[in-house]
């Protein structure tokens, strides 16, 4: 008789809660849901284009000779990223003049591995990441760009380059010598997308890294507030106890999506990386941008900071010029 009671009342209880208007509403989990970050990074590792992969084999010198001009230029569709009107001024024989707008779209009509010139080879470092992420692996980017074609046009670099800038690294209050900074895992980037598979995410992501062009910053202005980026000194463990640093400046190389190292960059802050010359820097910067990061690119390297220290990297104006056509 008990039983029957407890179990009569543990009935009339439940009975009760049923009626009194409250419910159970099951709360929504995306524990299963894949990011639009992880969706695209793990695209790009399944087909070759982690940042390593778009770091291999992307620029090219000059030919060694003016014997050799010929036969360079016969091996390449050669895109000119500078404006109309300097491209009117003079270019190399059978380049078109194009933007960063019609990149791909020039593209789509190229027979032979595309060649990317501009004013120093920076913002031709942004084009070939784009290409290169859209199929056409075998892209590169002169280096130096149309500055070290001809002495005519080495303007931009020698303005940037060297310590008659007023921007010196060694001496600089923020140059540093001491160890960077220690690494720390921080997480992913919160990328948006309207697409949900890895290709049409890629697309998407190239696009509008086109659209917004080449982003660079000055070596003035990182060296005199160091503490509004995340810096990455691109350069081996040697160089960075050979030369210094900026200071706070990390050194995560290399810098994989698969090894995990892009994870230590802070998705919080804007990425500044720097190279010997501001070509790699951009290449990565371009890559970061795509991949969801806030990232720019100090341009002209070590170039505009410690030029009269460094012993190799250095831009020198040519000394025989090559031709170039109107």
């Amino acid at each position: 008789m008990k039983k029957f009671l407890i179990y009569t009342f543990l009935l009339a209880f439940v009975a009760s809660f049923s009626f009194t208007g409250c419910k159970y509403e099951p709360t929504e989990c995306n524990c299963d849901e894949t990011s639009a970050y992880e969706t695209l990074t793990s695209y790009l590792v399944e087909n070759d284009m982690d940042l390593p992969d778009i770091l291999t084999t992307w620029i090219v010198s000059r030919p060694t000779t003016i014997d050799e001009v010929s036969t360079f230029i016969s091996s390449y569709n050669i895109f000119d990223l500078r404006s109309a009107s300097d491209f009117g001024n003079g270019h190399i024989e059978g380049a078109i003049n194009v933007t960063l707008g019609n990149l791909l779209d020039n593209a789509a009509t190229t027979t032979k591995p595309i060649l990317v010139v501009c004013y120093t080879g920076q913002t031709a470092a942004h084009a070939v990441v784009a290409l290169r992420l859209s199929g056409y692996s075998d892209a590169k980017v002169l280096m130096w760009g149309m500055s070290g074609w001809t002495s005519a046009l080495s303007g931009s670099w020698l303005a940037n380059s060297g310590n008659e800038n007023g921007v010196v690294g060694v001496g600089h209050a923020n140059w540093s010598t001491a160890g960077v900074t220690t690494d720390a895992t921080n997480g992913m980037p919160d990328l948006v997308a309207s697409a949900n598979d890895g290709a049409g995410i890629l697309a998407e992501r190239v696009d509008e890294m086109l659209t917004k062009g080449f982003i660079g910053v000055a070596s003035a202005t990182v060296l005199g507030s160091p503490d509004n980026y995340f810096i990455n000194n691109f350069w081996a463990q040697a160089d960075v106890d050979h030369y210094g640093h900026i200071k706070g400046a990390h050194r995560i190389n290399p810098l994989s999506i698969e090894g995990g190292e892009i994870e230590k960059l802070d998705p919080d802050k804007q990425i500044c990386t720097y190279c010997w010359t501001g070509q790699t820097s951009s290449m990565i910067t371009a890559y970061l941008n795509v991949i969801g990061f806030n990232a720019t690119s100090l341009k002209f390297g070590a170039n505009s900071m410690i030029y009269s220290q460094l012993e190799s990297h250095k831009f020198v104006a040519p000394t025989v010029d090559y031709p170039v056509v109107q």
